[in-house]
């Protein structure tokens, strides 16, 4: 290996590295400002809404596996979030034709007209976060974190959305 791409590699590295850093503490930040908002407006949690996003994208009632697989959480981590919005009839629990050991998750008319105000005020919070940045480096910082996540994606295999 020649001394310049030893250099390159190290430089490539930090800058990776430098990004991987600019990433997390944005999500970060962002992550806080969402939850503290659900908190307050909603009086639900994080993961609740993740819940309630997953079954309104998927427009299918699903397992607790399946949504626990979608949202890349543990079996037992979902079972308490769906327990809590079951109680706050946000979700029902229907049993499986196929299997009667388990049940499907959907959402119910409450929350299904509860989570399209919360998605609603969820994009109005991001677009008043991000309101002092220029749109046109919106669209090129969205373009190259597509780009990454396809990168991402060919080398391991992960599922990004």
């Amino acid at each position: 290996m020649s001394a310049i791409s030893s250099v390159e590699d190290i430089g490539h590295s930090k800058e990776s590295l430098r990004l991987w850093l600019r990433l997390l503490a944005c999500e970060s930040m962002l992550e806080q400002y969402v939850r503290s908002n659900l908190r307050t407006e909603f009086g639900i949690t994080l993961p609740q809404f993740d819940v309630l996003a997953e079954l309104d994208y998927m427009k299918k009632p699903l397992t607790m596996t399946e949504l626990s697989r979608q949202l890349m959480v543990s079996n037992g981590n979902i079972t308490g979030v769906v327990d809590r919005l079951h109680r706050d009839a946000y979700v029902e629990r229907l049993p499986s034709e196929k299997d009667r050991r388990v049940y499907l998750i959907s959402l119910s008319e409450k929350g299904r007209a509860a989570f399209k105000n919360m998605a609603h005020r969820h994009e109005n919070w991001i677009g008043s976060a991000c309101e002092d940045m220029d749109v046109n480096d919106i669209k090129i910082i969205t373009k190259l974190l597509t780009k990454t996540g396809e990168k991402l994606k060919a080398k391991f295999g992960k599922s990004t959305r």
